[in-house]
C-alpha cells in the first residue's frame, strides 16, 4: 500500500500541475523544466543542447528527455513522470538497504515505515512533479549506497562515475566509501586494538602503515570503475559537443555568481561582487567558497564517521555541502 500510495500521490500532483499551468498565472511547472525540454528539442533537431541559454547540465539529461519534443502535447510531461518514477525507485531501494544485513536488518514492515518518510513526503513528490531533475540524481545516490552495502563494488563505481558526470557534487561520497571499504582482517584487528587498553591507538599508527594497508581490492575496483565511467562519458560528450560541454557542465560552476533566491552564507558578498565588480576585494569569493565546504564535507566528515555508519555519513556530508554551498535555494 505504501508504494501504491506514493504513486497515487505523484499522479495527483501531476494532474493538479496540468490544471494549474492551464488556468493560473502562477505556473506549477519549474522554470528549469522548460530549460530541459528546450534543450531536448534542440537535440532532437540535431543541434547542441547548449544553444539553449542557461542549460548547465550534461547532454545526457537532454537526451533522456527527447520524448518531450514529440508532437503529442501529453509527451511534454514525460520528464516529470521519469523524475517521479525515480523517486519511487529510490524509495524501494531505501527499503532494500534497511532490510539488508549490512544495513539495519529491519523487517519489511518497519523498513516501509521509514521509507514512507521519503515515499509519502509531499515535498519530494512536488519537486519531481514540477520538473526538477533531482529525482534522477537521488535514485543514483541511493543506488550507490545500496550497491556498496551489498558489496557490489564494480556497480557502485559505475554509479558513482555516472552521478558525478550528471552533477558534480556526488564526488564527495567517494572518500566516505573508500574509507568505509576497510579490509576485513584489518577491520577485525582495529576492533581488537580499540578493545585493548594496552594496544597502540589508531591515531599513533604511522603514516607509512596507513599508506601500505590502505589499497585493497574493493578500493581499487571502486576507483577504476568510477574513473572509467566518468572519463568515458566525459570524453564522449566532449567529442560530440566540444568546449561548450566543458564550459557549461563543469567550468561554469567554479565561478558562478548567483545572488537571486540564494540563502547561502555568502549571499550578501556575492550580491556585492555581482553589483560592484570593480569595488570588491580582488579575492574571488565564488572560487574560495569551495575551500571550507569541501574541507568539511569531503574530508573531515568522512574521516570521522564513515567507518561507523556510511548512510549517516552521506547524510551529514550532503547537509554540510548544502549548508556551505555558495548557491543555496529553497528547492
Amino acid at each position: 500500500r505504501v508504494y501504491s500510495s506514493a504513486i497515487a500521490l505523484r499522479l495527483a500532483f501531476l494532474f493538479y500541475g496540468l490544471l494549474q499551468d492551464a488556468y493560473s498565472p502562477i505556473k506549477y511547472t519549474d522554470i528549469d523544466y522548460f530549460v530541459f525540454t528546450d534543450a531536448a528539442r534542440y537535440v532532437s533537431q540535431g543541434r547542441s543542447p547548449y544553444e539553449r541559454e542557461t542549460y548547465r547540465y550534461t547532454p545526457l539529461l537532454a537526451w533522456l528527455l527527447i520524448p518531450t519534443s514529440w508532437q503529442n502535447p501529453l509527451w511534454f510531461s514525460f520528464g516529470k513522470v521519469l523524475f517521479a518514477v525515480s523517486d519511487v525507485v529510490a524509495g524501494w531501494l531505501i527499503v532494500r538497504i534497511l532490510q539488508s544485513s549490512s544495513g539495519a536488518a529491519m523487517s519489511t514492515e518497519r523498513a516501509l515505515k521509514y521509507a514512507s518518510i521519503w515515499l509519502l513526503n509531499p515535498m519530494v513528490a512536488t519537486i519531481s512533479t514540477r520538473g526538477s531533475s533531482e529525482g534522477l540524481l537521488g535514485v543514483m545516490v541511493v543506488a550507490l549506497l545500496w550497491a556498496v552495502t551489498c558489496q557490489r563494488i564494480g556497480l557502485a563505481g559505475v554509479l558513482l562515475g555516472l552521478a558525478v558526470h550528471f552533477k558534480i557534487y556526488p564526488f564527495i561520497y567517494g572518500p566516505s566509501i573508500l574509507w568505509y571499504l576497510e579490509h576485513p582482517k584489518k577491520s577485525e584487528s582495529a576492533e581488537k586494538r580499540s578493545s585493548n587498553p594496552n594496544a597502540r591507538s589508531w591515531t599513533t599508527q604511522s603514516v607509512k602503515d596507513i599508506l601500505l594497508t590502505f589499497p585493497n581490492r574493493s578500493r581499487i575496483t571502486l576507483c577504476l570503475s568510477s574513473l572509467a565511467t566518468f572519463s568515458t562519458l566525459n570524453l564522449l560528450m566532449y567529442a560530440i559537443y566540444s568546449q561548450p560541454f566543458l564550459e557549461h557542465t563543469f567550468l561554469y560552476h567554479l565561478t558562478r555568481i548567483d545572488h537571486r533566491h540564494n540563502f547561502s552564507p555568502y549571499n550578501t558578498l556575492l550580491h556585492l561582487s555581482s553589483a560592484m565588480p570593480d569595488k570588491v576585494s580582488s579575492l574571488k569569493l565564488e572560487s574560495l567558497a569551495f575551500v571550507p565546504q569541501l574541507a568539511i564535507s569531503a574530508v573531515l566528515i568522512p574521516i570521522a564517521l564513515a567507518k561507523k555508519d556510511l548512510a549517516g555519513t552521506m547524510l551529514a556530508q550532503t547537509f554540510a555541502f548544502v549548508t556551505f554551498n555558495k548557491v543555496c535555494t529553497s528547492q
